[in-house]
């Protein structure tokens, strides 16, 4: 592990994975330290207040903001807030972990302002046919708010070239055991025929 706790950002497209790669090495990689976000937006079937997000109203979000506890946010396809707070991030490295942030470009922006040294990782899709097709496939939102993700996503796939480096999400398991080996980690054999 690195001598010294550090901050890396995992940010890229909508749809591209990046829940299910957090949920994987949370599971397999119990050294990293994830940072939670806050977010105004409702749970989703399965996720798990203060371990998936910490959900909060817009009412308490705007009290955060007054208060400057973010280290980033951000109003995500133009409806919910989502947030990193401040303390948390500083007391893991207080601890010694080595923090991992899953967020999204304009917040990855605004800790690149706030916190050159950290890494920033970009998780791009094998394609954009791939992105739509994982879009399409979750279910999970309306023909409306789907149009308004691709778009996002059109845009956040151009900044890739803002990102100190590029992993390519074809694989959990592998893509999981590059990142954590970025952080620092030993990453865990794969199982066989991985990839």
């Amino acid at each position: 592990m690195s001598l010294m706790p550090h901050v890396t950002v995992l940010a890229g497209p909508t749809s591209v994975g990046k829940s299910t790669l957090s949920r994987y090495i949370r599971s397999t990689y119990p050294e990293v330290h994830f940072s939670v976000s806050a977010t105004t937006r409702p749970a989703r079937p399965g996720e798990v207040d203060g371990e998936d997000y910490l959900f909060i109203s817009p009412e308490r979000f705007d009290q955060l903001l007054a208060e400057d506890a973010f280290l980033e946010w951000a109003v995500v396809h133009k409806k919910h807030r989502y947030g990193t707070l401040r303390s948390t991030v500083e007391e893991a490295m207080a601890q010694g972990k080595n923090v991992l942030l899953e967020i999204d470009l304009q917040g990855a922006r605004q800790v690149r302002e706030k916190m050159p040294e950290a890494q920033f990782v970009f998780l791009a899709p094998p394609s954009f046919d791939d992105l739509v097709t994982r879009l399409i496939g979750r279910g999970t939102e309306d023909e409306e708010e789907r149009q308004r993700r691709l778009e996002t996503a059109r845009i956040e796939l151009a900044a890739e070239p803002e990102f100190d480096v590029t992993i390519i999400n074809d694989d959990v398991e592998r893509a999981a055991a590059e990142l954590v080996a970025r952080m620092g980690f030993e990453p865990k054999p794969q199982t066989e025929g991985t990839l």
